[in-house]
């Protein structure tokens, strides 16, 4: 936080976006943040049901992409490994996956590279910044709660017009929000105090993987939390030991993200078939999600019992993560509807 203040004062007022990159670096360089003794609880460390469902989805994937003898097996900010074990684990039921699947992980922390590295040691696997590194050649792209973390940009309605939010530092060395000219483009009817969030990051993201999947052939599955069209609203969020804080409190040891903005999503994806986005529980019950639960129930005592059926129905229920989370797949044209989308297909 110091160092922040410190880079403000010297540099002047940052964008919000600049504020979030800044955070996330200092944050994830902590290591493992997540699960009960951290700050915030993934999918995958919920239940093993979602990483199995996700391995069994790619493999069906590579089957429609003729099976190709290598491809490339990538995820998206990994945390500590557990949906990629997960995803191998059941995938390898498919008769030569595993062979075919060359495996890359982007993330930028060390300290999280060395523990998926732990959870994952007996796989070859390369790490990678971001996915403009990864090697040429078809793919499968697997990203659970990434999107939410790149940055994004918030603009203000004012009397005057649009403003965007900067973080600036007071003369008591309080982190705030200011306010500088900018535009997210032409808007009519907002009120004033409004406001309205974009993320050039994201955006640049999908339409790097987008051109990297029509050219290669392939398949991306992204799933997070946010709303299917854009609309105005703050969404930016800080969380701490599994507690809301505010943005501003503890830079650099609460984790700071925001919903994501499916509608563009979907537009950034030039050339590929866009499927969804699917509440995260339709498409996991779609995907059989309760059949698996029921599965890993048997012989087991009650107590066991009891943890997988409320970790399924965590994932699943609209109360809890079921509703909120979404599920959007981006394909190349050439493959067939990926499962847990055949109702929401166009005609």
């Amino acid at each position: 936080m110091n160092e922040l203040i410190s880079r403000i004062r010297r540099d002047g007022a940052i964008s919000v976006a600049a504020y979030m990159d800044a955070v996330a670096t200092a944050y994830y360089a902590q290591g493992d943040v997540f699960g009960a003794r951290g700050d915030f609880i993934t999918a995958p460390e919920i239940s093993q049901t979602f990483g199995e469902l996700i391995g069994l989805w790619c493999a069906v994937v590579w089957q429609n992409m003729g099976a190709p003898a290598s491809f490339r097996l990538v995820e998206c900010g990994p945390g500590r490994g557990t949906l990629m074990a997960d995803l191998l684990r059941a995938a390898a039921r498919v008769p030569g996956f595993a062979k075919a699947a060359d495996i890359h992980l982007v993330e930028r922390s060390l300290a999280l590279r060395a523990r998926q590295r732990d959870t994952l040691k007996t796989q070859n696997i390369a790490w990678h910044d971001d996915i403009a590194t990864v090697p040429p050649g078809p793919v499968i792209l697997v990203a659970n709660e990434f999107l939410d973390a790149l940055p994004i940009r918030q603009f203000e309605m004012t009397d005057s017009g649009w403003m965007e939010r900067f973080v600036t530092v007071d003369e008591t060395g309080t982190l705030r929000f200011t306010l500088k000219a900018g535009t997210p483009g032409a808007a009519s009817g907002v009120e004033a105090g409004a406001v309205l969030e974009t993320s050039p990051a994201i955006t640049d993201f999908v339409s790097t993987l987008a051109a990297r999947i029509a050219s290669n052939g392939g398949a991306a599955l992204l799933i997070d939390y946010g709303h299917e069209k854009t609309a105005l609203g703050e969404t930016l969020q800080a969380v701490k030991k599994h507690r809301p804080c505010g943005v501003f409190e503890t830079p650099g040891e609460a984790d700071l993200t925001a919903h994501v903005d499916f509608a563009a999503v979907a537009a950034a994806a030039a050339g590929l078939k866009v499927y969804g986005p699917v509440a995260q529980g339709t498409w996991l019950a779609r995907l059989g999600i309760k059949l698996r639960g029921l599965q890993l129930s048997k012989g087991k005592p009650p107590a066991a019992v009891e943890t997988i059926a409320a970790g399924v129905r965590r994932l699943t229920a609209a109360d809890a993560m079921g509703a909120l989370f979404k599920v959007i797949a981006l394909a190349h044209p050439s493959l067939a509807t990926p499962d847990g989308f055949q109702q929401d297909a166009a005609p």
